[in-house]
């Protein structure tokens, strides 16, 4: 999956660099992180044949979140995460109607991963990141970092989960 981290940073360069340290993170490459993902690959890697831009095509290697590719990248990253959410959230709500405590309790028709997964924090129902590697779950979480921040741009990583 394409996941997107939002760092605050002056340049492309540093933008990149900042992206790549919480993907660092987030696959446990730092000894204070547990690892969310088991790898990952930046669309400025040309050395993969099937990772990155040879999985998903071109994409910006990083871009401001106010460009027209920020806008893109923020937006594919929004989108992705609400409907994550809203497909796990329709899973429970049908487990609570059809389903039993037990059974709820049991996980039968993974009701319970289903829970988890719209509890989570991170993982692979969260497609944006804070530069500090927190997951953005909702969206006045989102408004108030693009709000907040001067020079917000946007670094996409294909990861494997």
């Amino acid at each position: 999956m394409v996941i997107y981290t939002l760092v605050e940073e002056s340049t492309h360069g540093d933008a990149l660099a900042t992206g790549k340290t919480v993907f660092d993170r987030l696959v446990g490459a730092d000894p204070h992180a547990g690892a969310v993902y088991d790898y990952y690959v930046t669309f400025d890697e040309e050395d993969t044949s099937v990772a990155g831009k040879a999985r998903w095509g071109e994409l910006p290697t990083t871009a401001p979140v106010d460009s027209d590719d920020g806008e893109d990248l923020l937006e594919r990253g929004w989108e992705a995460t609400k409907e994550e959410f809203e497909r796990n959230l329709d899973r429970v709500k049908e487990a609570i109607d059809e389903l039993s405590d037990e059974e709820i309790m049991r996980g039968e028709d993974l009701a319970r991963h289903a829970f988890h997964q719209v509890g989570a924090y991170d993982g692979p129902t969260i497609f944006l990141y804070t530069e500090h590697g927190t997951g953005i779950r909702h969206r006045g979480q989102l408004d108030r970092l693009l709000e907040e921040s001067e020079e917000l741009w946007i670094v996409p990583a294909d990861v494997h989960f």
